[in-house]
């Protein structure tokens, strides 16, 4: 089933390639949304690009469940390696500090470090909107201190509104 919905976003995504442009984002803010942390926490997101390679991220999720609640805040820094034509492609890092309870053992607090790589494009008549897919490897103290890949899943991609 998942073999199936990746094969079915990667033929969208072909379809619409001669749609997609490269943008240069300096001095832009962008909101929106993403998830990328080791519980799976929807984040809402910011990204300022301080110039034409150097962007600063930034991300805060929550969930008030009752006795499973949690909480992330997270920041970082991408740097654009390739502006490709229908692409940039970029590496960067994420620290965070996260908190998750669980009705079993109780909250445990930790921290996240994310070395990421990554894409975003943009599709022609939307130029305000990005839309980012990540990977990478990472190092989580929630819990158990842990080293895990990172890889979103194209149905949790990261989506920009750029000002």
């Amino acid at each position: 089933m998942k073999l199936l919905k990746i094969t079915l976003t990667l033929a969208i995504m072909s379809l619409f390639s001669s749609l997609v442009s490269a943008k240069e984002m300096p001095q832009r803010l962008g909101v929106g949304i993403k998830n990328n942390t080791s519980e799976s926490l929807p984040s809402l997101a910011a990204v300022y690009h301080l110039n034409g390679l150097t962007a600063v991220t930034g991300g805060v999720g929550v969930d008030t469940q009752k006795d499973n609640s949690k909480f992330q805040i997270n920041a970082g820094i991408r740097h654009v390696i390739f502006h490709e034509n229908q692409l940039h492609y970029y590496a960067g890092g994420q620290l965070g500090l996260v908190t998750f309870e669980d009705p079993i053992d109780g909250k445990e607090n930790g921290f996240e470090a994310n070395f990421l790589m990554g894409v975003e494009f943009f599709f022609t008549g939307l130029e305000n909107v990005g839309f980012s897919f990540e990977g990478g490897l990472g190092l989580s103290s929630v819990k158990d201190t842990r080293i895990r890949t990172l890889a979103d899943d194209p149905f949790r991609a990261g989506i920009i509104f750029y000002f």
